[in-house]
Protein backbone atom coordinates (compact mmCIF):
# COMPACT_ATOMS: atom_id res chain seq x y z
CA UNK A 1 0.00 0.00 0.00
CA UNK A 2 1.34 3.86 -0.98
CA UNK A 3 2.46 5.66 2.12
CA UNK A 4 0.28 8.06 1.46
CA UNK A 5 -2.61 5.50 1.26
CA UNK A 6 -1.88 4.38 4.79
CA UNK A 7 -1.72 8.13 6.37
CA UNK A 8 -4.80 8.70 5.24
CA UNK A 9 -6.36 5.92 7.40
CA UNK A 10 -4.35 6.97 10.41
CA UNK A 11 -6.50 9.94 9.40
CA UNK A 12 -9.89 8.15 8.96
CA UNK A 13 -8.86 6.19 12.47
CA UNK A 14 -8.27 8.99 14.52
CA UNK A 15 -11.33 10.39 13.26
CA UNK A 16 -13.39 7.74 14.37
CA UNK A 17 -11.45 7.41 17.71
CA UNK A 18 -13.02 11.22 18.32
CA UNK A 19 -16.61 9.79 17.29
CA UNK A 20 -16.74 10.68 13.75
CA UNK A 21 -17.47 8.29 10.46
CA UNK A 22 -14.58 8.74 7.92
CA UNK A 23 -13.77 6.53 4.94
CA UNK A 24 -10.91 7.09 2.30
CA UNK A 25 -13.01 7.14 -1.08
CA UNK A 26 -12.06 4.29 -3.40
CA UNK A 27 -8.66 2.88 -1.73
CA UNK A 28 -8.08 1.13 -5.02
CA UNK A 29 -8.63 3.14 -7.79
CA UNK A 30 -6.66 6.08 -5.39
CA UNK A 31 -3.53 3.14 -5.65
CA UNK A 32 -3.40 3.66 -8.75
CA UNK A 33 -3.33 7.07 -9.09
CA UNK A 34 -0.48 7.29 -6.72
CA UNK A 35 1.29 4.52 -8.62
CA UNK A 36 0.69 5.47 -12.16
CA UNK A 37 0.82 9.22 -12.09
CA UNK A 38 2.71 12.09 -10.02
CA UNK A 39 1.18 12.37 -6.30
CA UNK A 40 -1.67 14.99 -6.30
CA UNK A 41 -3.28 13.78 -2.91
CA UNK A 42 -5.76 11.24 -1.43
CA UNK A 43 -9.08 12.19 -0.89
CA UNK A 44 -10.81 11.30 2.29
CA UNK A 45 -14.76 11.14 3.09
CA UNK A 46 -16.04 12.40 6.43
CA UNK A 47 -18.46 13.35 8.66
CA UNK A 48 -17.26 16.43 10.35
CA UNK A 49 -16.89 19.48 9.18
CA UNK A 50 -14.06 21.95 9.51
CA UNK A 51 -14.70 23.65 12.45
CA UNK A 52 -14.62 19.96 14.16
CA UNK A 53 -11.33 19.39 12.14
CA UNK A 54 -9.45 22.15 13.11
CA UNK A 55 -9.44 21.36 16.41
CA UNK A 56 -8.07 17.86 15.72
CA UNK A 57 -5.78 19.21 13.07
CA UNK A 58 -4.94 22.87 13.57
CA UNK A 59 -2.97 23.56 10.23
CA UNK A 60 -6.03 22.26 8.09
CA UNK A 61 -7.09 24.13 5.43
CA UNK A 62 -10.67 25.23 4.56
CA UNK A 63 -11.64 25.65 0.70
CA UNK A 64 -14.62 27.87 -0.35
CA UNK A 65 -16.40 26.90 -3.71
CA UNK A 66 -16.17 26.64 -6.18
CA UNK A 67 -14.11 23.93 -5.22
CA UNK A 68 -15.52 20.30 -4.66
CA UNK A 69 -14.17 19.42 -1.65
CA UNK A 70 -14.35 21.87 1.95
CA UNK A 71 -10.87 21.34 3.37
CA UNK A 72 -7.40 20.12 2.79
CA UNK A 73 -4.37 18.82 4.85
CA UNK A 74 -0.77 19.60 3.86
CA UNK A 75 1.57 16.76 5.93
CA UNK A 76 5.28 15.45 4.89
CA UNK A 77 4.39 17.08 1.31
CA UNK A 78 1.06 15.13 0.52
CA UNK A 79 -2.30 16.48 0.40
CA UNK A 80 -5.36 15.10 1.99
CA UNK A 81 -9.00 16.49 0.39
CA UNK A 82 -11.77 16.40 2.53
CA UNK A 83 -15.28 15.45 1.14
CA UNK A 84 -18.40 15.92 2.98
CA UNK A 85 -20.23 12.43 4.08
CA UNK A 86 -23.90 12.01 3.32
CA UNK A 87 -25.24 11.51 6.79
CA UNK A 88 -28.99 11.88 5.72
CA UNK A 89 -31.35 8.66 6.80
CA UNK A 90 -33.79 9.70 4.06
CA UNK A 91 -30.74 9.57 1.53
CA UNK A 92 -29.90 7.24 -1.35
CA UNK A 93 -27.95 4.33 0.55
CA UNK A 94 -24.87 4.44 -2.30
CA UNK A 95 -24.87 8.55 -1.14
CA UNK A 96 -23.32 7.33 2.16
CA UNK A 97 -20.02 5.86 0.56
CA UNK A 98 -18.40 8.00 -2.21
CA UNK A 99 -16.85 5.49 -4.66
CA UNK A 100 -15.74 8.27 -6.89
CA UNK A 101 -15.01 12.20 -6.87
CA UNK A 102 -14.00 15.01 -9.54
CA UNK A 103 -10.48 15.01 -8.53
CA UNK A 104 -9.96 11.72 -8.96
CA UNK A 105 -11.60 11.90 -12.44
CA UNK A 106 -9.39 15.07 -13.37
CA UNK A 107 -6.04 13.07 -12.31
CA UNK A 108 -6.58 10.27 -14.79
CA UNK A 109 -6.17 10.14 -18.48
CA UNK A 110 -8.95 10.00 -20.98
CA UNK A 111 -8.21 6.40 -21.46
CA UNK A 112 -7.63 5.54 -17.85
CA UNK A 113 -11.48 7.40 -17.35
CA UNK A 114 -13.12 5.17 -19.46
CA UNK A 115 -11.24 2.21 -18.23
CA UNK A 116 -11.21 2.88 -14.82
CA UNK A 117 -14.74 4.54 -13.64
CA UNK A 118 -16.62 4.42 -16.75
CA UNK A 119 -17.25 8.01 -16.41
CA UNK A 120 -20.00 8.90 -18.94
CA UNK A 121 -20.05 5.24 -20.37
CA UNK A 122 -22.36 5.00 -23.34
CA UNK A 123 -20.75 3.22 -26.05
CA UNK A 124 -22.68 3.74 -29.64
CA UNK A 125 -21.92 0.07 -30.54
CA UNK A 126 -22.71 -1.55 -27.10
CA UNK A 127 -25.18 -3.21 -28.51
CA UNK A 128 -23.43 -4.74 -31.72
CA UNK A 129 -20.07 -5.32 -29.32
CA UNK A 130 -20.96 -8.20 -26.19
CA UNK A 131 -18.12 -7.24 -24.47
CA UNK A 132 -19.08 -3.78 -24.11
CA UNK A 133 -18.81 -2.73 -20.48
CA UNK A 134 -16.36 -5.48 -19.78
CA UNK A 135 -12.33 -5.38 -19.06
CA UNK A 136 -11.55 -8.22 -20.47
CA UNK A 137 -7.43 -8.73 -22.18
CA UNK A 138 -9.24 -11.67 -24.63
CA UNK A 139 -12.18 -13.13 -26.25
CA UNK A 140 -12.48 -15.98 -24.06
CA UNK A 141 -11.43 -14.65 -20.56
CA UNK A 142 -11.18 -18.67 -19.15
CA UNK A 143 -7.20 -17.16 -17.67
CA UNK A 144 -8.83 -14.23 -15.99
CA UNK A 145 -11.51 -13.11 -13.54
CA UNK A 146 -14.51 -11.68 -14.91
CA UNK A 147 -14.14 -7.98 -14.35
CA UNK A 148 -16.26 -5.11 -15.32
CA UNK A 149 -14.80 -1.95 -16.43
CA UNK A 150 -13.92 1.05 -13.76
CA UNK A 151 -16.15 0.68 -10.47
CA UNK A 152 -18.52 -2.05 -11.21
CA UNK A 153 -21.73 -0.62 -9.04
CA UNK A 154 -21.31 2.61 -11.58
CA UNK A 155 -20.83 0.63 -14.56
CA UNK A 156 -24.17 -1.93 -13.75
CA UNK A 157 -26.34 1.27 -13.25
CA UNK A 158 -25.74 1.92 -16.91
CA UNK A 159 -26.84 -0.94 -17.89
CA UNK A 160 -27.87 -3.98 -15.45
CA UNK A 161 -27.98 -6.38 -17.87
CA UNK A 162 -24.14 -6.62 -17.79
CA UNK A 163 -24.93 -8.67 -14.38
CA UNK A 164 -26.83 -11.77 -16.45
CA UNK A 165 -23.71 -11.58 -19.05
CA UNK A 166 -20.94 -11.41 -16.20
CA UNK A 167 -22.98 -14.56 -14.89
CA UNK A 168 -23.57 -15.80 -18.49
CA UNK A 169 -19.80 -15.40 -19.37
CA UNK A 170 -18.33 -16.99 -15.88
CA UNK A 171 -20.72 -20.09 -16.57
CA UNK A 172 -19.23 -20.81 -20.12
CA UNK A 173 -15.47 -19.93 -19.66
CA UNK A 174 -15.89 -21.48 -16.27
CA UNK A 175 -14.02 -18.79 -15.13
CA UNK A 176 -14.07 -16.77 -11.73
CA UNK A 177 -16.03 -13.26 -11.26
CA UNK A 178 -13.63 -10.80 -9.98
CA UNK A 179 -14.89 -9.84 -6.28
CA UNK A 180 -16.29 -6.10 -6.56
CA UNK A 181 -18.04 -7.06 -9.60
CA UNK A 182 -19.58 -9.63 -8.19
CA UNK A 183 -20.61 -7.58 -4.46
CA UNK A 184 -21.69 -5.38 -7.40
CA UNK A 185 -23.99 -7.80 -8.66
CA UNK A 186 -25.31 -9.03 -5.54
CA UNK A 187 -26.08 -5.60 -5.10
CA UNK A 188 -27.60 -5.18 -8.33
CA UNK A 189 -30.09 -8.37 -7.90
CA UNK A 190 -33.15 -5.81 -7.38
CA UNK A 191 -32.66 -3.46 -10.00
CA UNK A 192 -31.85 -6.59 -12.39
CA UNK A 193 -34.97 -7.87 -12.33
CA UNK A 194 -37.05 -4.36 -11.61
CA UNK A 195 -35.30 -3.28 -14.87
CA UNK A 196 -34.47 -5.72 -17.39
CA UNK A 197 -37.01 -7.40 -19.28
CA UNK A 198 -37.79 -11.10 -18.88
CA UNK A 199 -36.71 -11.47 -22.55
CA UNK A 200 -33.47 -9.61 -22.40
CA UNK A 201 -32.42 -12.00 -19.61
CA UNK A 202 -33.76 -15.02 -21.40
CA UNK A 203 -32.14 -13.94 -24.46
CA UNK A 204 -28.57 -14.07 -22.56
CA UNK A 205 -29.55 -17.12 -21.09
CA UNK A 206 -30.21 -19.15 -24.66
CA UNK A 207 -26.49 -18.43 -25.46
CA UNK A 208 -25.28 -20.22 -22.20
CA UNK A 209 -23.89 -23.48 -23.50
CA UNK A 210 -25.63 -26.65 -22.04
CA UNK A 211 -23.08 -28.15 -20.50
CA UNK A 212 -22.77 -24.94 -18.42
CA UNK A 213 -25.99 -24.49 -17.12
CA UNK A 214 -26.03 -25.82 -14.10
CA UNK A 215 -23.45 -23.60 -13.23
CA UNK A 216 -24.89 -20.57 -14.41
CA UNK A 217 -28.08 -21.19 -12.59
CA UNK A 218 -26.32 -22.07 -9.67
CA UNK A 219 -24.43 -18.40 -9.86
CA UNK A 220 -28.45 -16.94 -10.68
CA UNK A 221 -29.21 -18.65 -7.55
CA UNK A 222 -26.01 -17.37 -5.60
CA UNK A 223 -27.01 -13.76 -7.05
CA UNK A 224 -30.02 -13.49 -5.55
CA UNK A 225 -31.55 -13.18 -9.35
CA UNK A 226 -32.99 -16.44 -9.56
CA UNK A 227 -35.30 -15.50 -6.38
CA UNK A 228 -37.28 -13.07 -8.16
CA UNK A 229 -37.12 -14.76 -11.75
CA UNK A 230 -38.53 -17.57 -10.74
CA UNK A 231 -39.02 -18.28 -7.56
CA UNK A 232 -40.28 -21.97 -7.54
CA UNK A 233 -37.19 -23.04 -8.67
CA UNK A 234 -35.40 -21.08 -6.03
CA UNK A 235 -37.80 -21.92 -3.62
CA UNK A 236 -36.54 -25.97 -4.07
CA UNK A 237 -33.43 -25.15 -1.61
CA UNK A 238 -35.57 -25.07 1.24
CA UNK A 239 -37.57 -28.58 0.06
CA UNK A 240 -36.15 -32.13 1.54
CA UNK A 241 -35.78 -35.23 -0.05
CA UNK A 242 -34.17 -38.29 1.57
CA UNK A 243 -31.89 -39.99 -0.83
CA UNK A 244 -31.02 -43.97 -0.82
CA UNK A 245 -27.83 -45.19 -1.25
CA UNK A 246 -26.32 -48.50 -0.37
CA UNK A 247 -25.05 -47.34 2.65
CA UNK A 248 -27.86 -45.64 3.83
CA UNK A 249 -29.52 -42.35 3.27
CA UNK A 250 -29.58 -38.91 3.78
CA UNK A 251 -31.34 -35.91 3.54
CA UNK A 252 -30.47 -33.72 1.03
CA UNK A 253 -32.38 -30.70 -0.74
CA UNK A 254 -34.05 -30.46 -4.16
CA UNK A 255 -32.49 -27.80 -5.49
CA UNK A 256 -28.99 -29.04 -5.03
CA UNK A 257 -30.63 -32.02 -6.50
CA UNK A 258 -31.48 -30.30 -9.55
CA UNK A 259 -28.41 -28.98 -10.37
CA UNK A 260 -26.69 -32.46 -10.16
CA UNK A 261 -29.25 -33.75 -12.64
CA UNK A 262 -28.64 -31.21 -15.12
CA UNK A 263 -24.94 -31.53 -14.59
CA UNK A 264 -25.31 -35.46 -15.67
CA UNK A 265 -27.49 -35.19 -18.17
CA UNK A 266 -24.91 -33.06 -20.74
CA UNK A 267 -22.14 -35.83 -20.10
CA UNK A 268 -23.51 -37.96 -22.78
CA UNK A 269 -24.71 -37.55 -26.04
CA UNK A 270 -26.99 -34.73 -25.08
CA UNK A 271 -24.28 -32.39 -24.25
CA UNK A 272 -25.78 -29.78 -26.71
CA UNK A 273 -29.17 -30.43 -25.43
CA UNK A 274 -30.45 -26.98 -24.38
CA UNK A 275 -34.50 -27.45 -24.36
CA UNK A 276 -33.72 -30.99 -22.47
CA UNK A 277 -31.32 -29.43 -19.45
CA UNK A 278 -33.65 -26.69 -19.00
CA UNK A 279 -36.38 -29.46 -18.97
CA UNK A 280 -34.22 -31.01 -16.10
CA UNK A 281 -33.91 -27.83 -14.30
CA UNK A 282 -38.08 -27.74 -14.36
CA UNK A 283 -38.26 -31.69 -13.85
CA UNK A 284 -38.75 -31.68 -10.11
CA UNK A 285 -40.46 -28.20 -9.67
CA UNK A 286 -43.59 -30.06 -8.63
CA UNK A 287 -42.04 -31.30 -5.62
CA UNK A 288 -42.72 -27.32 -4.21
CA UNK A 289 -46.05 -28.01 -4.44
CA UNK A 290 -46.67 -31.76 -3.28
CA UNK A 291 -43.75 -32.32 -0.73
CA UNK A 292 -45.56 -33.86 2.22
CA UNK A 293 -43.88 -35.67 5.49
CA UNK A 294 -45.78 -38.49 6.38
CA UNK A 295 -44.27 -41.15 8.61
CA UNK A 296 -40.63 -40.15 8.95
CA UNK A 297 -40.07 -39.01 5.24
CA UNK A 298 -41.05 -37.19 2.78
CA UNK A 299 -43.35 -37.63 -0.38
CA UNK A 300 -43.89 -36.29 -3.97
CA UNK A 301 -46.94 -37.93 -5.14
CA UNK A 302 -48.02 -36.73 -8.67
CA UNK A 303 -44.70 -34.19 -8.91
CA UNK A 304 -44.26 -34.78 -12.38
CA UNK A 305 -47.64 -33.88 -13.21
CA UNK A 306 -47.95 -31.19 -11.12
CA UNK A 307 -44.73 -29.90 -12.07
CA UNK A 308 -45.59 -29.81 -16.00
CA UNK A 309 -48.55 -27.34 -15.18
CA UNK A 310 -46.48 -25.49 -13.49
CA UNK A 311 -43.54 -25.59 -15.89
CA UNK A 312 -45.93 -24.05 -18.40
CA UNK A 313 -46.96 -20.90 -16.14
CA UNK A 314 -43.23 -20.77 -15.73
CA UNK A 315 -42.49 -20.56 -19.22
CA UNK A 316 -45.39 -18.35 -20.95
CA UNK A 317 -43.96 -16.05 -17.86
CA UNK A 318 -40.56 -15.94 -19.62
CA UNK A 319 -41.76 -15.59 -23.07
CA UNK A 320 -40.69 -18.95 -24.48
CA UNK A 321 -42.21 -20.16 -27.70
CA UNK A 322 -45.18 -22.55 -27.65
CA UNK A 323 -43.75 -25.10 -29.67
CA UNK A 324 -40.59 -24.96 -26.53
CA UNK A 325 -42.96 -24.97 -24.17
CA UNK A 326 -44.91 -27.84 -25.10
CA UNK A 327 -41.74 -29.95 -25.49
CA UNK A 328 -39.98 -29.22 -21.84
CA UNK A 329 -43.71 -29.60 -20.20
CA UNK A 330 -43.68 -33.01 -22.07
CA UNK A 331 -40.36 -33.93 -20.43
CA UNK A 332 -41.46 -33.24 -17.23
CA UNK A 333 -44.55 -34.61 -16.82
CA UNK A 334 -43.20 -38.31 -18.55
CA UNK A 335 -39.96 -38.14 -16.57
CA UNK A 336 -40.64 -40.66 -13.95
CA UNK A 337 -41.77 -43.49 -16.39
CA UNK A 338 -38.85 -44.73 -16.89
CA UNK A 339 -38.01 -44.84 -13.27
CA UNK A 340 -40.21 -48.48 -13.00
CA UNK A 341 -39.42 -51.60 -13.74
CA UNK A 342 -41.52 -52.17 -17.28
CA UNK A 343 -43.08 -54.78 -18.30
CA UNK A 344 -42.79 -55.75 -22.01
CA UNK A 345 -46.31 -53.85 -22.70
CA UNK A 346 -44.80 -50.98 -20.79
CA UNK A 347 -42.24 -50.47 -22.54
CA UNK A 348 -43.54 -50.52 -26.20
CA UNK A 349 -46.33 -47.75 -24.37
CA UNK A 350 -42.81 -45.70 -23.32
CA UNK A 351 -41.16 -46.25 -26.83
CA UNK A 352 -44.55 -44.81 -28.21
CA UNK A 353 -43.77 -41.30 -26.08
CA UNK A 354 -42.14 -38.28 -28.19
CA UNK A 355 -38.77 -37.82 -27.36
CA UNK A 356 -38.55 -40.82 -25.51
CA UNK A 357 -34.40 -40.87 -25.78
CA UNK A 358 -34.23 -37.68 -23.94
CA UNK A 359 -36.58 -38.99 -21.13
CA UNK A 360 -34.16 -41.91 -21.22
CA UNK A 361 -31.65 -39.65 -20.25
CA UNK A 362 -33.53 -37.57 -18.10
CA UNK A 363 -33.89 -40.72 -15.88
CA UNK A 364 -30.29 -41.90 -16.18
CA UNK A 365 -29.19 -38.37 -14.70
CA UNK A 366 -31.61 -38.67 -12.08
CA UNK A 367 -30.23 -42.05 -11.12
CA UNK A 368 -26.53 -40.70 -11.27
CA UNK A 369 -27.64 -37.62 -8.87
CA UNK A 370 -28.66 -40.39 -6.62
CA UNK A 371 -25.40 -42.26 -6.84
CA UNK A 372 -28.30 -45.17 -6.75
CA UNK A 373 -28.65 -48.62 -8.11
CA UNK A 374 -29.29 -48.81 -12.09
CA UNK A 375 -31.22 -52.38 -11.61
CA UNK A 376 -34.61 -50.83 -12.95
CA UNK A 377 -32.52 -48.15 -15.58
CA UNK A 378 -30.66 -52.11 -16.96
CA UNK A 379 -33.85 -53.44 -17.12
CA UNK A 380 -35.76 -51.48 -18.79
CA UNK A 381 -32.67 -50.82 -21.33
CA UNK A 382 -32.55 -54.66 -21.95
CA UNK A 383 -36.43 -54.63 -22.43
CA UNK A 384 -36.02 -51.66 -24.79
CA UNK A 385 -34.22 -53.54 -27.22
CA UNK A 386 -36.53 -56.31 -27.13
CA UNK A 387 -39.19 -53.97 -27.97
CA UNK A 388 -37.79 -53.65 -31.25
CA UNK A 389 -39.25 -56.95 -32.41
CA UNK A 390 -42.81 -57.50 -33.52
CA UNK A 391 -44.72 -58.21 -30.13
CA UNK A 392 -46.08 -61.61 -31.94
CA UNK A 393 -42.51 -62.58 -31.60
CA UNK A 394 -42.21 -62.38 -28.11
CA UNK A 395 -45.36 -64.67 -26.97
CA UNK A 396 -47.65 -67.08 -28.48
CA UNK A 397 -51.24 -66.18 -28.57
CA UNK A 398 -52.15 -69.08 -26.76
CA UNK A 399 -50.33 -69.82 -22.78
CA UNK A 400 -49.87 -72.93 -21.21
CA UNK A 401 -52.63 -73.18 -19.63
CA UNK A 402 -54.52 -72.76 -23.06
CA UNK A 403 -52.96 -74.75 -24.96
CA UNK A 404 -54.11 -77.65 -22.19
CA UNK A 405 -57.49 -76.67 -22.07
CA UNK A 406 -57.82 -76.91 -25.80
CA UNK A 407 -56.38 -79.84 -26.13
CA UNK A 408 -57.84 -81.65 -22.45
CA UNK A 409 -53.84 -82.22 -21.93
CA UNK A 410 -52.48 -83.01 -18.75
CA UNK A 411 -49.05 -80.55 -17.38
CA UNK A 412 -45.96 -81.86 -19.42
CA UNK A 413 -43.04 -81.17 -21.48
CA UNK A 414 -45.14 -81.72 -24.65
CA UNK A 415 -47.45 -78.45 -23.44
CA UNK A 416 -43.76 -76.97 -23.56
CA UNK A 417 -42.75 -78.36 -27.52
CA UNK A 418 -46.58 -77.22 -28.17
CA UNK A 419 -46.08 -73.53 -27.45
CA UNK A 420 -42.72 -73.12 -28.74
CA UNK A 421 -43.65 -74.68 -31.73
CA UNK A 422 -46.66 -72.15 -31.83
CA UNK A 423 -44.30 -69.20 -31.67
CA UNK A 424 -42.43 -70.35 -34.59
CA UNK A 425 -45.48 -70.41 -36.59
CA UNK A 426 -46.87 -66.66 -35.62
CA UNK A 427 -42.73 -65.59 -36.15
CA UNK A 428 -43.12 -67.41 -39.75
CA UNK A 429 -46.74 -65.66 -40.35
CA UNK A 430 -48.33 -69.26 -40.25
CA UNK A 431 -50.68 -68.12 -37.46
CA UNK A 432 -52.18 -65.01 -37.29
CA UNK A 433 -55.08 -64.84 -34.93
CA UNK A 434 -56.42 -66.63 -32.07
CA UNK A 435 -58.34 -69.01 -34.21
CA UNK A 436 -55.99 -70.10 -36.29
CA UNK A 437 -53.39 -70.60 -33.03
CA UNK A 438 -55.94 -73.29 -31.45
CA UNK A 439 -56.60 -74.90 -35.08
CA UNK A 440 -52.65 -75.09 -35.06
CA UNK A 441 -52.21 -76.59 -31.15
CA UNK A 442 -55.03 -78.91 -32.06
CA UNK A 443 -53.54 -80.52 -35.48
CA UNK A 444 -49.89 -80.58 -33.68
CA UNK A 445 -51.34 -82.30 -31.16
CA UNK A 446 -52.90 -84.78 -33.17
CA UNK A 447 -49.40 -85.30 -35.31
CA UNK A 448 -47.63 -86.12 -32.16
CA UNK A 449 -49.70 -88.30 -30.74
CA UNK A 450 -49.60 -90.37 -34.38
Amino acid sequence: MHQALKAALSICKNLQRNGFDAHVVNPPLQEYLLTHYAPQGVDIACEPGIEALSKLYPHIERVEEPAPYFAKLTENDMVFRFYGLDMSESSQPENSLIRITPTIIEGLSEEDRYKLCMVNFRDPDQNKNTYAGFDLNTKKPSDAPIRLLGIPDETLSHDYLLAVRALRFAANYEAEIEPNTWLAIVRSSGRVLDYVPARDIMDEWRKVAAESMHRFVRLMYDAHILHGLIPEVAALSSIPQTAIYDEGSRTENVFEHTLQCMRFYTEDEFHYDWLGTMAMLFHDVGKLFTCEYFEDGYTFYQHHRVGAKVTRKILQRLHFDYEDIDLICHLVANHMRFHFMMTDRGIRKFKALDEYPRLIAMAKADVKSREDKFTSFNHNMKYLARAETPEQMLEPLLNGNEIMKEINLAPGPLVGSIRDALLKAQIAGEVTDRESAISFVKLFAERFSN
